[in-house]
């Protein structure tokens, strides 16, 4: 188990150290509503590992996104409006996924497919996850807790999404990731967006990251058969781990883990299926 400091790992270049501000929601989002009684008898249903829906089996796709206008808009507030009725219900989630446009975080071949409620190749044998389960696990981040979040830990930047969606979420998001590739995909992804609040960390995530360390909250976006010291040592008291674990050979869950002043407590969740948990940079 690992427990040095981040290997390699450092701000991304201009960022600061604590930003005073984050990037604001939209006032109002134009035809998402919430409907609580449609979502509460799907809210009780478990996921499926593969490309099922957290709350069931997967929605028909959204129409193919035209661009980064009206209509590009339009498909994402109709993905957000079948997570609803899946079983999404915390609004601040729901905004911030109808905010962040998913399809510039793919492959230009794929963005007529990013607003369906299925993971993508990014490269480098890695993958943006499903919609379902992003929101599952800034849900069970974000329930329950006065918002915005203070400092968050993303391990597996990724193409950047989740950490453009947490940074709507949260104060200050550290995000890191160990392949050089990706980082500097995500920060070219990122870069349009112009949130001051994100920081895109090059290192180990298996290491967390100290520096930036007691966490509100720590998301991962890989699967290991056992989380990281690290991890939890850099949890605040009142924080929570949300990770997916291989409790078993090929079977994968969603582990929810909340710090409290008497000690840790776990939840066994949702079955998943993530990418494989590594240490060191490549």
């Amino acid at each position: 188990m690992n427990r040095s400091k981040a290997g390699g790992a450092g701000p991304a270049s201009g960022a600061a150290a604590r930003p005073a501000t984050r990037p604001a929601f939209p006032a109002q989002i134009p035809g998402l509503t919430s409907q609580p009684a449609a979502r509460s008898a799907a809210g009780a249903q478990v996921a499926k590992s593969g490309s099922s829906g957290k709350y069931g089996a997967t929605p028909a796709a959204a129409p193919a996104p035209q661009g980064g206008g009206l209509d590009s808009e339009a498909v994402r507030l109709a993905l957000v409006r079948r997570l609803v009725a899946q079983g999404l219900q915390h609004p601040a989630v729901e905004r911030a996924m109808a905010t962040v446009p998913r399809h510039r975080f793919v492959d230009s071949a794929l963005a007529s497919q990013a607003y369906e409620d299925i993971s993508l190749p990014i490269g480098l044998g890695q993958t943006i996850s499903q919609p379902t389960i992003v929101a599952r696990m800034l849900e069970l981040l974000c329930t329950g807790r006065p918002l915005p979040l203070g400092r968050v830990l993303e391990v597996g930047t990724g193409c950047g999404y989740q950490a453009a969606l947490l940074s709507l979420l949260c104060h200050e998001v550290y995000s890191i990731e160990r392949l050089r590739g990706l980082h500097e995909r995500a920060r070219e992804n990122l870069r349009e967006l112009r949130l001051p609040n994100l920081h895109l960390l090059l290192g180990d995530g298996m290491a967390g990251y100290p520096a930036g360390a007691p966490y509100a909250g720590i998301v991962a976006a890989a699967a290991g058969p056992e989380l990281p010291g690290a991890w939890l040592e850099q949890l605040a008291i009142g924080g929570r781990l949300v990770a997916p674990t291989e409790l078993s050979p090929g079977q994968q869950h969603l582990v929810l883990i909340e710090r409290t002043a008497q000690g840790l407590s776990r939840q066994v969740l949702d079955a998943v299926r993530f990418v494989p948990l590594k240490s060191g940079l490549g």
